[in-house]
């Protein structure tokens, strides 16, 4: 992983409606060179569910060999923009792939090769 990702411990009791923060990227972080539809975003609250889907994603970029930046979405008002009721839910490259179930490795490694402009 790169210095800016990031190991997410998880805690398979809580819901994805739990309160609290998690860390993860602001859209401000995101470096300008990468257009906005080139972006891996993974909307949900912060909860362990969510963090083990980007903890997910962030590993099957690594086994990729891809350095590519991951945001978090958990503002309501922003996941509803892309249509989304359940989550976690995975965007790549403004496309919903995934809502409503944390992905295995196998899976997210899939949707990465399928949708990832590289």
């Amino acid at each position: 992983m790169t210095d800016k990702q990031k190991t997410i411990e998880v805690d398979e009791q809580s819901s994805c409606y739990s309160s609290g923060t998690m860390p993860h990227y602001e859209a401000e972080a995101m470096p300008e060179h990468i257009p906005q539809m080139e972006r891996i975003l993974v909307l949900g609250s912060g909860c362990p569910k969510c963090r083990a889907l980007e903890q997910t994603v962030l590993q099957a970029l690594d086994e990729m060999n891809v350095n590519e930046l991951v945001g978090h979405v958990s503002d309501y008002a922003e996941m509803a923009k892309f249509g989304v009721m359940s989550t976690p839910a995975l965007v790549i490259n403004g496309k919903v792939v995934s809502a409503g179930r944390v992905l295995n490795a196998k899976e997210v490694l899939k949707l990465l090769q399928e949708n990832l402009i590289i």
